[in-house]
């Protein structure tokens, strides 16, 4: 295997390794991104790196991101919804499907509540240096930056945007992010 994390990811039902994404730069770097679903029942989203071999993943290397809620993991209400796609776009930017949380009819409106990260898109730069401590940035261009809102968010009111595409314009594509 890449990469081993069974003592780390919850199975079952919408849980699990959720998504792995390699970055522009990623065979140079060594960098590589995936989101899964701990053993709490939450969101993580981690750094690793290659090891010596490049078949093989180096577990020690890990680092879970931190939100600008503070966590190194994204809260999760329910045991459903979970989104969990990572895909890189064209502008180097690593692009996260959140889902709503789980509950019926999304009661608590958490896809339309702009300080949670539940039923969104995050977009974040991950190109941070290795030592950064939440080993992300904010493009300062995301829509909601500012204002008491969570800044990674790029899109709301998603129920469970489990995969989406982007159609890159650099192999003929219109730029459309398709969910």
């Amino acid at each position: 295997p890449f990469l081993d994390l069974s003592d780390s990811v919850a199975t079952g039902g919408e849980r699990g390794l959720l998504s792995l994404a390699f970055p522009p730069g990623s065979a140079a770097s060594g960098r590589f991104f995936v989101t899964f679903v701990n053993a709490d029942g939450h969101t993580v989203v981690s750094r690793f790196h290659r090891s010596a071999d490049p078949l093989v993943a180096d577990p020690s290397t890990r680092l879970d991101l931190k939100w600008s809620t503070g966590e190194r993991l994204i809260s999760h209400p329910e045991v459903y919804h979970y989104g969990g796609n990572l895909v890189f776009g064209a502008d180097g930017y690593l692009y996260i499907g959140t889902g709503d949380g789980g509950e019926p009819n999304d009661a608590s409106h958490h896809a339309q509540n702009l300080t949670r990260l539940h039923g969104k898109i995050l977009r974040i730069d991950v190109s941070v240096a290795d030592d950064d401590p939440e080993g992300l940035d904010i493009p300062a261009d995301n829509p909601f930056v500012g204002g008491g809102n969570a800044p990674e968010i790029w899109a709301i009111g998603l129920r469970n945007p489990w995969r989406f595409s982007l159609d890159d314009p650099a192999r003929g594509g219109t730029g459309a992010f398709i969910i």
